[in-house]
Parts: structure tokens; C-alpha cells; sequence
């Protein structure tokens, strides 16, 4: 095989760093921090009222609200982490801890979901005696505080897109779950109060668990495959691997990675083999613009190679003559 001539890798990072994104950032933190201080009032309230009036719905409202507490602190401090400037050691900086905080994020929806459900199949065979005002006229403001702050996780919130954000989208899933939850105990509390209905209360706790358990499932299975690297699901790598051979001059694509820095930031590298090489320059930038247009990858890194083929290959080969797949 010839051997190649390799310009250094161009990168052009600093294209896709142009939108905004410190203001991003440190709006998307800010929505945490009101967001988390909101619900952990919230909590005490509910909490309080619970003792009060000795309504163990309240009390274990209050219980599950207090573990999205936690939750949305992680999603918060992951947010602020996610800010730090790159060093010497951790070029990146701190984005994939926003990629982290949603498996904790999943897994204790996971857990509240199940101790949820348990409790209500507990309440089936002896449903308590539960006063109703109470739960509705606690679980309304639930409802309204909830809601409030999911609009500040909402996709594109102060001028910057979160859509692709797992650390965002699992604090927002949170906040959703929960005024589902409030929603349930409010008609719960109407059933009881208009019919005496006392099943409600395990009944519409039964079928919150199941939703959450499934909205968390879906969480944990996205947030574990971006910390393994895998191309995100909104990205079809067949598509951009042809749009890049597609481009003037290319005549092969090799090493093709993408995978997502975190905060909605995805990162490409690829070796592209094109021997003309007048217009470099001109052709990266072009390449850059496209990838972010067409794909929403804000982060590539390309490397040019001279040849017809690509010298990595046989340096990348498997026992047994084996080759990778990229």
C-alpha cells in the first residue's frame, strides 16, 4: 500500500462554539438551580401538610418528590461541571458529566417507580382512610410547581437548543413524572371525596409507577448508550458517511466516529482520502458548515489524506486478517 501524505488534522470546533453556548450554559444552570430550590420548598410543604394531617399519601408524595430533589441537584451540579473550562488533563472539560447525571437520574425514577408500586399493591387489600381536601388542594399546587419548572427545562429555553441534552431531558422527564404523580393523587382525592372511592389512591398510584418505570427505562437505555459512545439515536452515521464521500474531491471515507460530548454537543472525526488538495481550506470550512447544518454535529475533526486508500487500515487489522469495523 503507498504510503500517504497527512496534513494535520484540521479542526473546526471553533465553528460550532459560535452559537452561544457559554450562554447556554449558564442558562441551562440557572433553570436547575430555580427548578431544584422550587421543589425542595415544595417538599418541606408537602411534607408538612403530610404530619399534619397524618395523610401517608401526602407523606409518601412527599417522599418521592424529595428523591427528584436529589435528582435535579445531580442534573444541577452536572450542568455547573459541565461549564468548567478544558485543562491540560481534561481537554474536553466537564461536558459528558451531563452525559453521567442521567443514569443516576434513571435509575432512582427506577427505584421510586417500584417502591410506588409496591405500596400500592400493599394498599389494595386494606385501602387507608385518607383525607381527601388535603391531598387535592396539595397536590393542585404540585401540579402548577411541577409543570413551572419543566418549562424552564423545555427544549430551546433561553435562546438554546437542549433538545439532545440526556441531562436536561432527564431533569424535564422528572418534572413531568412528578406532575403526573400530583395530577393521579388530585383525582384520587376527588374520587374519595365524591364516592368514597378509597381504591383510587393504590389504583392511581399502581399506574403512575408503570408510566414512570417505563419513562425512566427509556432514560437509563439512552443516557447508558451516550456514555458508551454510541452515535446518537437522532444521527444517522449510513447518511453521513455518504454525504461526506459525496463531497468534491473525496474519493473514500475511513475511521468515521461520532458520538456526543454532552450538553448537545456531537463530536465527529473522520479521515477523508482526497488527493487534490488546492483548496484545503476552503473545502474544510465548507465540510464543517455542512456537517452542522444537515446533522447538527458542531464538533468534527478531519483529517485529509493524499492517497487513494487509507495507510491506517493495515495497521488496524485484527488477528487473523480480521478488520475493525469503523
Amino acid at each position: 500500500m503507498p504510503a500517504h501524505d497527512h496534513h494535520t488534522p484540521h479542526d473546526h470546533a471553533g465553528h460550532a462554539h459560535g452559537h452561544g453556548h457559554s450562554h447556554g450554559f449558564a442558562t441551562g444552570t440557572r433553570a436547575f438551580a430555580i427548578a431544584t430550590l422550587i421543589n425542595l420548598a415544595y417538599t418541606v410543604l408537602e411534607a408538612g401538610y403530610g404530619f399534619w394531617t397524618d395523610s401517608l399519601a401526602l407523606l409518601s408524595d412527599a417522599l418521592h418528590n424529595f428523591g427528584d430533589v436529589l435528582g435535579l441537584s445531580m442534573a444541577w451540579a452536572a450542568a455547573s461541571m459541565a461549564r468548567r473550562a478544558p485543562t491540560e488533563r481534561h481537554t474536553y472539560g466537564w461536558r459528558r458529566a451531563t452525559l453521567l447525571s442521567p443514569l443516576g437520574n434513571a435509575l432512582l425514577l427506577v427505584g421510586f417507580s417500584g417502591a410506588l408500586g409496591w405500596e400500592a399493591v400493599r394498599r389494595f387489600s386494606s385501602p387507608p382512610e385518607i383525607p381527601p381536601m388535603p391531598i387535592i388542594v396539595v397536590a393542585s399546587i404540585g401540579i402548577a410547581i411541577n409543570l413551572g419548572a419543566a418549562w424552564l427545562m423545555r427544549d430551546g429555553h433561553g435562546g438554546h437548543s437542549h433538545s439532545h441534552d440526556l441531562n436536561r431531558r432527564g431533569a424535564f422527564l422528572h418534572l413531568i413524572g412528578d406532575a403526573a404523580v400530583s395530577l393521579a393523587a388530585v383525582l384520587a382525592g376527588l374520587g374519595m371525596l365524591w364516592f368514597d372511592w378509597r381504591w383510587l389512591d393504590p389504583a392511581t398510584a399502581l399506574l403512575v409507577a408503570v408510566v414512570v418505570a417505563v419513562t425512566a427505562t427509556r432514560l437509563l437505555r439512552d443516557a447508558f448508550e451516550a456514555a458508551m459512545d454510541a452515535v446518537p439515536r437522532h444521527v444517522d452515521q449510513s447518511a453521513v458517511h455518504a454525504w461526506l464521500a459525496d463531497q468534491p474531491g473525496v474519493h473514500a471515507v475511513h475511521h468515521l466516529h461520532i458520538w456526543s460530548l454532552g450538553a448537545g454537543e456531537i463530536a465527529l472525526t473522520a479521515h477523508l482520502v482526497r488527493p487534490a488538495t488546492d483548496d484545503h481550506d476552503a473545502f474544510l470550512d465548507t465540510v464543517v458548515h455542512g456537517l452542522d447544518e444537515k446533522f447538527g454535529i458542531n464538533h468534527p475533526t478531519l483529517q485529509i489524506e493524499h492517497g487513494r486508500a487509507c495507510e491506517h487500515d493495515r495497521h488496524d487489522r485484527a488477528p487473523h486478517g480480521m478488520v475493525p469495523r469503523d
